[in-house]
């Protein structure tokens, strides 16, 4: 049996490692087209700004492992042209090589989404687009002074983060009114006011166009102009489909329509990871989430059944962490515009507390809990101190479908210098009875 893996990030080496463990006789062909596989483009801001060394440690392991302890047919710097039923065509080497299969994944991943406005092709206009992109970034930002960041997602917040740490002059540009878009207004003015402390943070704004000779000099926004020597955006991601269209069918995101055995719309043809739709374990609906911790597991459960066996992806509940200087950020489930948006009847919790026991010293966290009106937890969302715990706790929760008496009466280990008797979460939970009129 012969199988062909298009794209050797998480995904695709995740589903290429299953197969070759359970089926070691058949021929497993991965095509990746950079130098790199199995690379981590979530570490990229950690290397630009320092807290990682070299470049290489973003791979968990490198090509050579993967064709020697694995026995994976991996192809570097190979790009797939074509996708026929029964065989690829794949550039490489300066020519074209045909490759059979009979068994396809398609793992391409995601890729940056274009603002296309005037001058976006002048040198110092980056986007990070792939792993190979970060050595770019990071040599350019520690040559520049003055750099612009566009997009103040879980990237630009990231990047902002890093080359602040650089020493550089930052400043971020949102088009929406408040960074981390994703997260209600209460947890976003936490976020707020602590990135208005290391960069100049302008919200509201829409950029127009990028300036200069031979390279930019500004960015232009529909209210002012910011000089630069270095502009990265970083407005968020598409689904990386351009080789699956017409082959396979789109769901509604744009991404690739998959079912629990990520099995698309063809027979013996699959999707994993960024470029492939799954299910919103919340809302129980065909959802696109490109992140680093479901695309391995749609990765693992597209290599079971490639590989002839059984196994299905229940879908994500989205859960992120992330972080700005000392302030930890982090959310499960869906905001309160989300679950609004998706129809449900909302009541929410926002409340500020202490992580110790008031005896001990210790941080403040803000915590939201989002549930409907019929109790059922929808979602949560934190930033401050020891966010983390209790993303992971409220994770376990939501994906066990849990309402908000189950938050409640969840037994939260009690620690007196990082936790309370009564935890945000619980304390959060008891102020969302009175709303749903639990005694």
């Amino acid at each position: 049996m012969k199988v062909a893996v298009i794209g050797g990030g998480a995904a695709g080496m995740s589903a290429a490692s299953r197969i070759k463990a359970l089926r070691p006789n058949w021929e497993v062909m991965v095509f990746e087209k950079s130098s790199f596989v199995s690379h981590a483009p979530c570490g990229i801001p950690f290397y630009i700004g320092g807290a990682v060394d070299e470049f290489e440690e973003l791979c968990a392991y490198d090509v050579d492992y993967f064709r020697r302890e694995r026995g994976i047919d991996v192809h570097t710097n190979s790009k797939v042209i074509s996708v026929d039923d029964g065989s690829v065509t794949v550039e490489e080497n300066g020519k074209e090589s045909v490759y059979e299969w009979d068994r396809l994944l398609f793992a391409t991943g995601s890729r940056a989404q274009r603002l296309n406005v005037d001058g976006e092709n002048l040198d110092g206009v980056l986007y990070v687009d792939d792993i190979e992109s970060a050595q770019r970034v990071k040599i350019d930002a520690i040559e520049a002074e003055n750099v612009v960041i566009v997009g103040s997602g879980y990237i630009g917040v990231e990047m902002a983060n890093a080359i602040s740490r650089l020493g550089k002059k930052v400043t971020v540009i949102e088009v929406r009114e408040r960074p981390l878009p994703e997260y209600d207004a209460e947890i976003a003015a936490i976020i707020k006011s602590e990135m208005e402390k290391f960069v100049d943070l302008r919200l509201s704004e829409r950029v127009a166009a990028f300036d200069g000779q031979d390279c930019v000099e500004r960015v232009i926004t529909n209210k002012s102009e910011y000089r630069c020597d270095l502009a990265i955006v970083a407005v968020g991601v598409l689904p990386n489909t351009a080789i699956a269209e017409g082959f396979v069918d789109l769901g509604r995101s744009g991404a690739i329509k998959t079912n629990s055995r990520m099995e698309t719309s063809r027979e013996n043809v699959y999707a994993a990871g960024d470029c492939a739709e799954s299910v919103n374990v919340v809302t129980g609906r065909e959802d696109w989430i490109p992140l680093a911790a479901p695309a391995n597991k749609m990765g693992y459960v597209a290599g079971v059944n490639m590989a002839g066996l059984e196994l299905h992806y229940p879908g994500s509940l989205k859960s992120q962490l992330t972080g700005f200087k000392g302030l930890e950020i982090g959310k499960a489930g869906l905001s309160e515009n989300e679950a609004l948006r998706e129809g449900y009847e909302v009541v929410s919790a926002f409340i500020t507390s202490r992580t110790s026991a008031r005896y001990l010293p210790g941080g403040l966290i803000h915590l939201k809990v989002v549930a409907d009106r019929s109790g059922k937890l929808l979602g949560v969302q934190a930033a401050g101190n020891d966010v983390a715990m209790r993303i992971y706790a409220a994770s376990a929760l939501l994906y066990n479908g849990a309402d908000v008496k189950d938050l409640f009466f969840t037994d939260f280990p009690y620690y007196p210098p990082i936790s309370r008797v009564w935890d945000p979460l619980v304390v959060a939970a008891r102020n969302l009875f009175r709303k749903l009129g639990i005694p």
